[in-house]
């Protein structure tokens, strides 16, 4: 089969090195033009490209696909040199530009795409993260016979996995990064055996949900939310952008921004225990407020009564240290604060009003 890949970052780049292993090479390779990276912001290629590369597959990086829009001479070009191949399939993953009618409908048996959830959920840019966030117990890859919709074609297959405790973007990323090479892999030999389109199911009116993209706002963390939320936004914004609280020390000083990488909502009893009184004042722990600090972690006072202990942090120009190496270069003691909600630091001497 002649197959085309669309994709750019180190998702599609394993899809494209699961293909490339089972005998799939693509005869050309669509990603994202190269972009500024690094201290040197010097323009680097995306994975995707450097495997193309490395494997001597021709590679097209056009800024745009629509013959009608503002790079309109790339799209032209892109369009000419793919009717030049005769395409069988279009394998598209994580490629970052939207596919206009007319390279859905060149090639042969249409355009395949990796979707890293369980469709009609989460559609959109960020599965990974949304998924996390709220909560699932599962997600999934989805192969998708690709329309002109956000997302919104006939389903070829899904496969599910969970999502363990406290797994976080990153590790849930790589899981489904594999998966969906396996899963395109499977699809590439039933239409090889086939010749003929895959059967597809659309998908179904109910559960459909939207995975919008992440923006670096939403990392603060907001205290007034119960510790279960606050623990899974930690884990879906690791590694970008990462959940962030402005810290302000009960002695006084300036705030300062840490980053939060790893927490844990704590039982119920010791939520109970722990948030039910400021031992000082004998008044209910405003949200953010810091309750206890020991080896375990840095526990502190969320919404609801709960509370959350901090397990790995990371101050301004330093590393991801885990709390017991945190602390012995960074003082956090109880009655500290972090800003809840952006509207301060929470000490122990304020009550929730």
């Amino acid at each position: 089969m002649r197959i085309a890949f669309a994709g750019t970052p180190e998702f599609a780049q394993q899809a494209l090195a699961a293909m490339l292993a089972a005998g799939f090479r693509p005869v050309v390779v669509l990603t994202q033009p190269d972009r500024p990276a690094g201290r040197g912001l010097r323009l680097a290629p995306s994975p995707v490209k450097q495997l193309a590369q490395a494997q001597g597959i021709a590679v097209l990086q056009p800024q745009g696909l629509r013959l009608g829009g503002k790079y309109a001479a790339d799209a032209a070009a892109a369009q000419q040199a793919l009717a030049e191949l005769q395409l069988d399939l279009m394998v598209v993953a994580a490629y970052g530009l939207i596919l206009p009618t007319w390279a859905l409908q060149m090639p042969r048996y249409g355009c395949l795409n990796i979707h890293a959830s369980l469709l009609p959920r989460w559609r959109g840019a960020a599965p990974i993260h949304r998924a996390i966030e709220a909560g699932d117990a599962e997600t999934g890859i989805s192969i998708m016979q690709m329309d002109e919709g956000l997302d919104t074609g006939a389903i070829v297959s899904r496969q599910a996995i969970p999502i363990h405790a406290g797994e976080s973007t990153a590790q849930l990323h790589d899981r489904l990064a594999q998966l969906g090479g396996q899963c395109i892999v499977t699809a590439l030999e039933q239409l090889q055996q086939s010749q003929a389109p895959l059967p597809s199911q659309p998908q179904p009116a109910e559960g459909i949900s939207y995975a919008h993209k992440i923006e670096r706002a939403q990392s603060q963390l907001d205290w007034q939310r119960p510790a279960h939320e606050l623990a899974r936004q930690i884990c879906a914004f690791d590694p970008f952008p990462g959940a962030q609280a402005l810290f302000q020390a009960a002695t006084g000083g300036a705030p300062q921004t840490l980053k939060i990488w790893q927490a844990q909502a704590l039982p119920a009893p010791a939520t109970a225990a722990n948030a039910d009184a400021d031992a000082s004042t004998g008044a209910a722990a405003a949200p953010g407020t810091v309750l206890q600090v020991n080896r375990q972690g840095v526990d502190v006072a969320c919404g609801q009564g709960s509370v959350l202990r901090l397990l790995q942090l990371q101050r301004a120009g330093g590393k991801r240290q885990p709390v017991q190496q945190f602390l012995n270069g960074f003082a956090i003691a109880a009655g500290d604060g972090f800003s809840a909600s952006g509207t301060g630091a929470a000490t122990a001497h304020e009550s929730r009003g």
